[in-house]
C-alpha cells in the first residue's frame, strides 16, 4: 500500500490516496482510482511510501503518530478501483503489515 497523487485533465482536480495497491518493491500500481467528476479512471502521477510526518520512517516507534492522511475521513468505495462494486471496502480488508 503506497501514498499516491493524482490528476484529472478532463476536469483539472487533483486528489491524493492513502489507498494506492502496488507490486511488491515497486512502484507499479494494480488499481486504478476514479474520478468523483467525470468517472474516468487514472492511475496516480506520483507514488511514495506511506510516512510517518514526525520521522520521516515507514515503520516507526513515535508514541503520538502524526498521520498522512486523515484517519477519520471515510474511504470512497465508490471511486476506488479495488473495492468498487464489492461489500468490503480496502479500509477494512488492509493487511496489518502495512501498519505504520
Amino acid at each position: 500500500q503506497k501514498y499516491g497523487y493524482y490528476h484529472c485533465k478532463d476536469c483539472n482536480i487533483r486528489w491524493e490516496s492513502a489507498y494506492v495497491w502496488c507490486v511488491q518493491g515497486t512502484n507499479k500500481v494494480y488499481f486504478r482510482q476514479f474520478c468523483r467528476t467525470c468517472q474516468k479512471s487514472y492511475n496516480p502521477y506520483r507514488v511514495e511510501n506511506i510516512t510517518c510526518q514526525r520521522c520521516k520512517q515507514t515503520r516507526c516507534s513515535c508514541p503520538v503518530k502524526v498521520r498522512h492522511v486523515d484517519p477519520k475521513r471515510p474511504h470512497r468505495q465508490d471511486l476506488c478501483g479495488r473495492c468498487k462494486g464489492k461489500r468490503l471496502s480496502c479500509d477494512s480488508t488492509f493487511s496489518f503489515k502495512y501498519i505504520i
